[in-house]
């Protein structure tokens, strides 16, 4: 039986398929309020109930926190496993929701069908693609086309504090030929993307004390260093008049974009312009020397995330501050280390310090970025069967921001990901009104089944 009778069986039961999704959507899943805790159990056992009338030997697997959902499917061929996470964002502020955000519906936006509710794109929706693929699969050929895991997590939107335990633990079990993961994007509205780089993160929260009290401006104003004279002066030199960052060996570990990929990047035309004003904006700030989209997805950066001291209520109060304080972030790329960077900023910071003041740091361990080899003849292969799908041609694309699980499966299991998701930039995930395109959520399903095709030839 040919792939157009599998992608017919699924546009057939595209409205079970969304029912389906709206009694996973109706489970208010919210890792991170303890109040949910019996809501992530029943999503969890939902999933594991819904895999079992697949056939997959599924089971709800505790942590000390909420719970991982694991199911095995034997087969030939490679080894697929597949991660998603049940788990979802608070909702608040709930007054800006135009209805219940657990009540979920389709809606008309703008023109397009849309399932709205939290969860319906990150990520409860895009997982069940996936499953709804293989469902597909499974009532025409009677069985799954390899041998896959699924494995889905209930507490990525609060921290995932036990994934790494749980991964180290399992790693045997969860081990595989490549990684899929379902918490990605298109470019743009029909352009599908396999992401293949992932920025790091590492943050810096410090304050900076000079006297050991406010000082009156009148009295010392003048011959006292004021600390946020000091603070700005060393953030405001963290670049250059050219968008470089200044910190002694930051580039060190920074590789080349290949040039096919840049190729690449180039051909997808992406217009800076409006991207930036949509935010009211209008010129790029970055390297001076590299496009728009090399500077979002494969370029580190250094940003100011917050910044204060001294009086700050209404009126005046003609102090000098005796602390000033900022958090400052890097996105990494490449091979950059977090704490090799970590110590050239404050190395950074410490030898421009005057005399008599002092630091104190308060930091989180930091991640390093993520890339993955499209040498992998997989990622070819699920890069066309993505192009046969959609309007445009799949692109292997950046992300500006982090994925940390990406990194997991590489360095505790030694799997290589392949980053595949249909949301759109105006999905509003983790804000009010989130929604998810019917229209993504019917080609992504049919999306699955023809990479499910193409990467078991």
């Amino acid at each position: 039986m040919s792939l157009d009778t599998v992608l017919s069986r699924i546009d057939e039961d595209l409205p079970q398929a969304l029912d389906r999704m709206m009694e996973l959507l109706r489970i208010p899943s919210v890792s991170t309020d303890p109040a949910y805790k019996d809501d992530c159990q029943t999503a969890a056992d939902w999933l594991v109930a819904d895999l079992q009338s697949l056939g997959v030997a599924a089971e709800k697997r505790a942590t000390p926190g909420h719970p991982m959902v694991v199911g095995h499917v034997d087969g030939d061929g490679p080894h697929i496993l597949f991660y998603g996470h049940y788990d979802v964002q608070p909702v608040d502020p709930l007054e800006l929701w135009n209805r219940d955000p657990f009540d979920p519906a389709i809606e008309n936006d703008n023109g397009h069908k849309v399932i709205r509710g939290r969860g319906s794109s990150d990520d409860k929706g895009q997982l069940m693609t996936f499953v709804e693929a293989c469902r597909a699969w499974k009532s025409i050929h009677g069985s799954l086309p390899c041998k896959i895991t699924f494995f889905f997590e209930g507490e990525e939107e609060s921290g995932s504090p036990s994934l790494v335990p749980f991964m180290q633990d399992n790693a045997d079990e969860l081990k595989s030929d490549i990684a899929l993961i379902c918490d990605t994007g298109l470019f743009g509205e029909t352009t599908p993307a396999i992401v293949t780089m992932l920025r790091g993160l590492l943050g810096e929260d410090f304050t900076i004390t000079g006297p050991d009290r406010d000082l009156h401006s009148g009295m010392y104003g003048g011959i006292a260093m004021n600390p946020i004279r000091v603070l700005t002066r060393i953030l405001a030199d963290l670049h250059d008049d050219t968008g470089r960052i200044t910190l002694p060996g930051f580039y060190d570990d920074v590789p080349e974009l290949p040039d096919e990929v840049r190729a690449q990047w180039q051909s997808l035309n992406f217009d800076h312009a409006s991207f930036l004003g949509e935010v009211g904006l209008k010129a790029p700030a970055g390297e001076q020397d590299r496009t728009p989209l090399e500077m979002i997805w494969s370029r580190p950066t250094c940003d100011v995330n917050g910044i204060w001291g001294g009086y700050t209520g209404a009126g005046f109060k003609t102090v000098l501050p005796s602390k000033a304080s900022a958090k400052v972030s890097f996105r990494l790329v490449g091979q950059q280390d977090p704490d090799k960077i970590r110590k050239a900023f404050r190395a950074y910071i410490e030898s421009r310090l005057p005399e008599g003041f002092s630091i104190e740091y308060r930091t989180e361990k930091g991640s390093p970025a993520s890339q993955m080899s499209i040498d992998n003849p997989m990622f070819d292969k699920a890069r066309a069967a993505l192009s046969d799908e959609w309007p445009n041609a799949a692109a292997y694309v950046g992300c500006g921001g982090s994925i940390p699980i990406a990194g997991y499966f590489k360095d505790i299991l030694g799997t290589d990901s392949m980053l595949i998701g249909f949301g759109k930039d105006d999905d509003q995930i983790h804000s009010p009104n989130e929604k998810y395109d019917v229209s993504s959520f019917h080609h992504g399903i049919r999306s699955w089944a023809r990479i499910l095709e193409a990467l078991t030839r």
